[in-house]
């Protein structure tokens, strides 16, 4: 069902359209280049976006005055007039706090809005933003692809909405292209780029309290440069670096981008809450544990031993689980399967495991040698059990541990980037009943390795 749209009144006097879609956690995303929160719900990848955003948080989504269905007749568009935009919307739905996700040209407003008003934003994601308006004009492709606008207009859009989404894609590139042409007129455009040139938040990077994420895609050039600088300047900014070439966050992979924000605004919750039964359909780190060779050992040592050194091994497993906020599923004999809504966490725990089990083996007559796997995504979840794809291939990928060993799928690795954690890459590995290889990595949990 299409959301509602809704008006805040500004300060100022202007009209601001949004709407809202979900429950709990509120999460204010901030307008792309160009907006249009009607037209934007009838094409089918931003739809998804949203929805997908929406589905473990409030989603307040917005137009900036004198764009899409916002007031168009405007006279102050200054950085610090559009400021109110989001004071608005915020006050309209009663928010005291919330999340700020600034994309793109809301980039530099997002971060001044966090610096100024740091009571409110309890968190802030940037997404190919900048602080500095010359960092983004001073591309050759930028300037040329502003050029048209005085030349051709539907040419311009044209080139604007592939330039954004990638020069690759077809029909969503025309689907942009056309929201361009109803959210905005050439003369408004060709006054926000005049202002847009004069914009620089440097000077507030310093100011922004809240925990920020930057995410950016590698092969975008440019725009890596200057995320990386845009997270070296906000005080314990975190930085990750996703694959693909859209500068749009909900083209490409886009699952990896919501697992990094799922991941960024779930750390704010408490271990408690993380060991609480899952909720059907959400996003978790699933981790296996396996004793390599249980079998042998029950052969070697008799059932009566043997048991005893799975019962350490449960002890282990248990206290980890604990201290970290893991949730059992379940035991099986010589193994458990547990789950965490944070994939930093279950790391923190699988290598608080491993070094467990080795002071563990430096004083026993019989050492215990764990496989551990982690994957993350979106389990099926009934009668206190997970199921489904993300399930099993945590499964296979414990199975290609070793003992002593705690390897990872790529998604793991790119939800924890900037965290410290060292991996080695081994590569694409064949997994049983994946038709597809699967990236995986070691984590190297030694002290000082």
């Amino acid at each position: 069902m299409e959301p509602r749209i809704q008006y805040a009144q500004t300060a100022d006097g202007v009209s601001i359209a949004f709407w809202t879609l979900g429950e709990g956690m509120p999460l204010v995303h901030m307008p792309f280049v160009f907006t249009h929160i009607q037209l934007e719900w009838q094409m089918p990848e931003m739809r998804r976006w949203y929805e997908r955003l929406a589905q473990r948080r409030k989603l307040v989504r917005y137009d900036s005055a004198g764009i899409g269905l916002s007031d168009r007749n405007v006279a102050d568009m200054s950085f610090d007039a559009r400021a109110l935009d989001v004071e608005a919307v915020a006050d309209r739905l009663g928010l005291e706090r919330f999340a700020l996700f600034g994309p793109l040209h809301s980039g530099p407003l997002a971060i001044a809005y966090a610096a100024r008003r740091p009571e409110r934003v309890s968190h802030l994601i940037l997404w190919g933003a900048y602080a500095r308006a010359s960092e983004w004009s001073a591309s050759p492709r930028v300037q040329a692809i502003r050029a048209l606008v005085d030349m051709d207009w539907e040419t311009y859009t044209e080139t604007a909405a592939h330039a954004l989404l990638g020069w690759s894609e077809g029909e969503p590139a025309r689907r942009f292209a056309a929201l361009i042409r109803e959210s905005v007129t050439p003369e408004r455009l060709r006054a926000a780029v005049a202002r847009l040139r004069e914009v620089d938040v440097t000077a507030l990077l310093p100011q922004v309290k809240a925990p920020t994420l930057v995410l950016a895609r590698r092969q975008l050039g440019f725009e890596l440069d200057v995320a990386r600088g845009l997270a070296a300047r906000i005080p314990d900014a975190r930085l990750a670096l996703l694959e693909g070439t859209s500068g749009a966050p909900y083209l490409g992979d886009t699952e990896a981008v919501l697992a990094a924000i799922d991941e960024f605004l779930g750390e704010g919750e408490e271990a408690a809450a993380a060991a609480e039964a899952p909720a059907p359909g959400a996003f978790r780190t699933i981790l296996f544990t396996d004793v390599e060779g249980s079998t042998a050992l029950t052969q070697r040592l008799g059932d009566a031993k043997a048991r005893e050194l799975l019962r350490a091994h449960e002890r282990i497993v248990r206290e980890a689980l604990k201290a970290h906020g893991g949730s059992e599923v379940k035991t099986m004999g010589d193994g458990f399967m547990a789950s965490f809504s944070s994939a930093t966490r279950a790391l923190e725990c699988a290598i608080a495991m491993q070094r467990a089990f080795a002071g563990h083996n430096e004083t026993a007559e019989e050492p215990i040698r764990v496989r551990i796997g982690l994957n993350a995504g979106e389990p099926i979840a009934e009668e206190k059990d997970l199921f489904g794809t993300a399930v099993i291939l945590s499964a296979r990928i414990a199975a290609k541990a070793e003992g002593g060993e705690i390897v990872a799928s790529d998604v793991v690795r790119q939800l924890v980037a900037g965290k410290g954690f060292l991996f080695a890459d081994r590569g694409d590995v064949a997994l049983r009943g994946f038709e597809d290889p699967v990236r995986l990595y070691d984590v190297r949990w030694q002290e000082g390795g």
